[in-house]
């Protein structure tokens, strides 16, 4: 039986993954130029702003919150496929391929995220919206941190660990926001 949470995660990425797939289909992999550092201060610039305008109240630009949330998402995943795609692999790869990849990378986070529920026992639905975004900056500044010592840790998990609690961290604000359908 498939629980709540696993049902609105699923709402959840598909949504992302559509947006994903539709801004393949119109930019190619114009990301795949990008090194990971990039992509880790992309993903900054995104959640910097959800607390910029959680913080002030008020908002001058369009663009939604969830829309970040969403951002933050398919960042993530484009870095995680970075991680995966060796230097061979071509700068321009097919929608398909590229669909693929990301089907793999939610399924791994879906992984994470059914043993870490297990055992937080879903603390993350008494989160704020605010705290999980403070969440994400602190594992920004980590990945930055890891990033800027080479991918050299003593103790810690490297930056795939951390792009993947970034996902599942941006889910919940999502879950939480109203996103998705409520699942009963």
């Amino acid at each position: 039986m498939i629980s709540q949470t696993q049902q609105e995660y699923n709402q959840v990425v598909q949504r992302c993954k559509d947006t994903f797939v539709k801004k393949t289909k119109d930019y190619g992999t114009a990301w795949r130029v990008l090194r990971l550092p990039s992509i880790t201060d992309q993903i900054f610039i995104k959640a910097q702003r959800i607390r910029s305008i959680q913080e002030k109240g008020m908002q001058l630009v369009e663009d939604d919150i969830n829309g970040e949330f969403v951002g933050i998402i398919n960042y993530c995943v484009i870095a995680l496929m970075q991680l995966h795609l060796t230097d061979e692999a071509p700068m321009s790869l097919s929608a398909e391929e590229v669909e693929r990849e990301y089907t793999f990378h939610i399924e791994e986070n879906m992984k994470l995220l059914n043993v870490k529920n297990h055992d937080y026992g879903e603390a993350w639905r008494d989160m704020r919206v605010s705290s999980i975004t403070d969440i994400i900056l602190m594992k920004l500044f980590r990945t930055k941190q890891i990033e800027d010592n080479e991918g050299q840790t003593l103790i810690s998990e490297g930056v795939e660990a951390n792009y993947r609690d970034m996902i599942n961290y941006a889910v919940f604000a999502l879950i939480k926001s109203g996103f998705v359908e409520q699942v009963k």
